[in-house]
This record gives C-alpha cells, sequence and structure tokens, in this order.
C-alpha cells in the first residue's frame, strides 16, 4: 500500500491482515495518531463559532491548524516507518557477511528506530494540545475529545513498542540507554496528559 492517506479503510485492513510485512505496527501506530487529530479537530469543529466560547475563537482556530498539521505528520511517518521497515527486513535476510548489509545496516537501524521515534513524539505533542482543550470546546462533546486523548496515548505506547523492539539492533550502549530513557521519560508524559484530559472530559 503506496499511499495511507488516499487508501479506502478496508483495503488498508486488508494489507495489514495479509501476511506481508507492511503495513504493520509501526503504520497502526501512526494512524491511530492521526485518527486521534482528527477527531480532536471534529471536537473543534464544533467548538469554533459558538457564542459561548466567543473568547477561545483564536485559540481554537489556531489548534485546529495544528491538527491538521498533525494528521498529515501521522501519515508522513506511517509510510516512513514502512520504508524504514521493509528495507531493515531486507537487509537481515542477507548473510551477516554481505557487503550491502553491513555497508547499509547502521542507518537502516537507525530509521527503524527514528520513524517510530518521531511518531511518539507527535503523539506526545498531540496530548500537549488536548489538555487545555477541556474547557475551552464544547461540552456536548466531552466524550469525543477523552476519546481523542486515549487514542493519542495509546499510538505513544504503540509506538513506544516500535522503538524497544529495535534497540537491542544499535550496537552502542550509551545511545540505547539514552534512547530508551527517553522514551520512558515521554510515555510518562503521555500517560498523564491523558489522564488529566479524560479527568477534564469526566
Amino acid at each position: 500500500m503506496n499511499d495511507l492517506a488516499t487508501a479506502p479503510i478496508g483495503a488498508f485492513l486488508d494489507g495489514l491482515a495479509a501476511k506481508t510485512p507492511t503495513p504493520g505496527g509501526g503504520a497502526v501506530a501512526a494512524l491511530t495518531g492521526a485518527t486521534a487529530a482528527a477527531l480532536g479537530q471534529m471536537v473543534l469543529a464544533y467548538s469554533i463559532g459558538k457564542k459561548d466560547l466567543a473568547e477561545h475563537q483564536p485559540a481554537l482556530e489556531a489548534d485546529r491548524g495544528q491538527l491538521q498539521r498533525a494528521r498529515g505528520l501521522f501519515l508522513a511517518l506511517a509510510e516512513e516507518d514502512a520504508a524504514a521497515y521493509r528495507l531493515l527486513n531486507e537487509l537481515q535476510r542477507l548473510p551477516a557477511e554481505d557487503a550491502r548489509r553491513k555497508a547499509e545496516m547502521g542507518k537502516a537501524v537507525e530509521a527503524s528506530i527514528g520513524a517510530p521515534m518521531a511518531c511518539l513524539a507527535a503523539a506526545c505533542d498531540l496530548l500537549r494540545l488536548f489538555e487545555p482543550l477541556p474547557p475551552k470546546t464544547n461540552k456536548f462533546l466531552r466524550s469525543d475529545l477523552a476519546i481523542a486523548a486515549m487514542l493519542a496515548e495509546t499510538a505513544a505506547r504503540a509506538a513506544a513498542e516500535n522503538v524497544k523492539i529495535n534497540l537491542p539492533l544499535l550496537t552502542d550502549d550509551a545511545q540505547r540507554a539514552a534512547k530508551a530513557a527517553a522514551v520512558a521519560e515521554m510515555l510518562a508524559g503521555a500517560a498523564s496528559r491523558q489522564a488529566a484530559v479524560v479527568r477534564a472530559c469526566g
């Protein structure tokens, strides 16, 4: 599947269910983030223009633009993650002494970690955007905003799993430890923000 932004949902699910390396968990993580952003946009669509939220309109308009960009970013990261995994999978099938494997493996490993790390960071940014929204948005869409936050945190955790599975491929112990610590810190922040949004929406 070459264009996740325009692919029918059914076709994506068929591709996901197939015995093929991609799309896989990386695409699911990123598309979960895109879904969270889109649901957040719906909340804003029902909030922008409401008289009782007039004081928040400039901020909500800015937030709507950020959510649109976030959707695009997640879709791009889904493609990036799939491409990185395809290459890594291809190289891992080569003999350990293969010249191409030796030449390209380092960058392939970096890409296979970099894409889900970027997805994790994007999901954390999304939760930062959601956190102040409950009192500024349509009260009748509180459950939708809570679900958007839950999806964003799920995207963060899913992306983190894709980072963790590839960390052992890093040969530098210090680099591996630093990335693991960064993942743990981001996940803690994501969980805290998600809980805050859900609590405020309750």
